[in-house]
């Protein structure tokens, strides 16, 4: 590591101690790759089945093929660049190096899945999703773990996790704004996704290099001795299942994903049939929803400070599921009442996405306590498979249950309607009851968390100490 890199994560570290917040700069220029991130998902998740199924002519049932192939890549990848980031550095920085060639892999694949020539078949979006998705996963899972191991401040790393997922809603509906206005331009949503990804691109080409130039990346704490500590993924994912709170807060965002997931995948059949909305109103019902997010986390944030993160999470997630329980009863043209709804369940969403990340963080040095090595890139791996995996699970049972349930969307029934209903609120509040009876007592208090940061202190210096005395 560079001298001058060395002062600068001093510094920072001074800061840190010291109980002064991290400077604005900083927290820009680490969050404004979530906009990036953020702008193509939508079409990369929703759009690219149409696109390719119906439009080129592929087929619908080879398209889900061949994306579930690549997303099996994607979910398999994520422990592997995740032990991979924690365990080599190059020049000394473990994040960046990752991070800068997956911004350019990603960038590339990007383009190519997004701007297809007139004529493709499988094997072409196969093999240029497999690099968008290897691109995606070496920047995302690396750039958690950096956002975690940015402050060891209990409160801090709730303002870095906020910034971020903040910003990241924004590029969401950014990306909603830029298909709108090309569309009003009469472009054709082919025309619409193709300058989406040129947006991407260039946005990419300034957020990544003042992400990588003006961002300090954290070296490397190791307290205990390399021949303990440099174990092979296969012991570090042991290691992981044996902490506790890793082990219990993963299992709360995996509920919770499941939980938001179902709802998310039936939003629009519910807004056409349940409440009987038309093309016109159900965009203006996304946009309340992802604003109110926008609009929540500072409140969130302070929440979080005065209550403890994991009781703001779990008040967030009583407040959705107090919302949702009230759907089966509004009638249909009741928008206001269920714009009312979104705004709530929305707000919930802003702690959803800025709170878990950041007890994770805090879990990190538990597990760093405990074993010798935070492993915050495998540790981050886990949870983007975690979520990967509730949103596969909860759009398959979602789809799977109300057809069951006797929904029909071409003949629709009052009771299927009904049924409709039960499954897009009911279940989800079943879920999310779960997810905050974990969390309702979860271990790691600001007074606990504190507690172990100085034992983590003591720990590394005895081991410095004993370095020194061995030199």
């Amino acid at each position: 590591m560079t001298g001058s890199t060395s002062a600068t994560f001093c510094s920072i570290a001074a800061e840190a101690a010291a109980g002064d917040a991290m400077r604005l700069s900083m927290l820009v220029f680490y969050a404004l790759p979530a906009f990036v991130v953020a702008l193509p998902t939508i079409p990369v998740y929703i759009v690219l089945p149409t696109l390719y199924g119906v439009e080129l002519g592929l087929g619908l049932t080879a398209t889900g093929l061949v994306l579930l192939a690549a997303r099996l890549f994607d979910t398999v990848s994520d422990p592997l660049v995740g032990a991979l980031s924690d365990r080599f550095a190059l020049c000394g920085w473990r994040r960046k190096p990752w991070i800068a060639v997956g911004a350019a892999i990603a960038g590339l694949g990007l383009y190519m899945v997004l701007n297809p020539p007139s004529k493709v078949d499988g094997f072409y979006l196969l093999i240029w999703a497999l690099v968008l998705y290897a691109g995606w996963t070496m920047v995302v899972v690396p750039y958690m773990a950096w956002g975690a191991e940015l402050s060891d401040n209990y409160d801090e790393r709730t303002r870095v996790t906020a910034w971020r997922e903040g910003i990241g809603l924004l590029g969401l509906l950014g990306a909603g704004a830029i298909v709108a206005a090309a569309t009003a331009a009469d472009w054709s949503e082919r025309q619409a996704i193709a300058v989406l990804a040129w947006v991407a691109i260039a946005l990419g080409l300034l957020a990544f290099p003042l992400l990588l130039c003006r961002v300090p990346e954290v070296p490397q704490e190791r307290p205990l001795p390399a021949s303990r500590t440099d174990r092979p993924l296969k012991a570090a994912a042991f290691a992981l299942a044996g902490n506790g709170p890793f082990v219990r807060l993963l299992a709360a965002w995996f509920l919770n994903g499941l939980a938001n997931g179902i709802p998310a995948t039936l939003f629009f059949l519910y807004l056409e049939y349940g409440l009987g909305a038309g093309q016109a109103q159900r965009p203006l019902f996304v946009l309340l929803y992802f604003l109110s997010a926008i609009v929540a986390v500072p409140a969130w944030k302070a929440a979080s400070t005065s209550l403890g993160k994991h009781r703001a999470w779990c008040w967030a997630m009583a407040l959705a599921c107090i919302a949702f329980v009230t759907v089966p009863w509004v009638p249909q043209g009741a928008f206001v009442a269920f714009a009312l709804i979104c705004a709530v369940t929305g707000a919930a969403l802003g702690a959803d996405l800025a709170l878990p990340p950041s007890i994770q963080a805090d879990v990190l040095d538990y597990g760093a306590l405990r074993s010798g090595r935070a492993r915050a890139g495998l540790l981050f791996a886990f949870w983007g498979m975690s979520t990967k995996l509730a949103l596969a699970l909860s759009a398959g049972f979602a789809l799977w249950a109300v057809e069951a349930a006797g929904f029909d969307p071409d003949r629709p029934s009052a009771a299927g309607i009904s049924a409709l209903s039960v499954i897009y609120a009911l279940v989800p509040v079943v879920i999310k009851a779960t997810a905050i009876a974990l969390v309702w007592r979860f271990p790691l208090t600001a007074e606990k968390h504190a507690v172990i940061q100085r034992a983590l202190r003591r720990q590394r210096a005895r081991w410095h100490k004993g370095r020194k005395a061995v030199s």
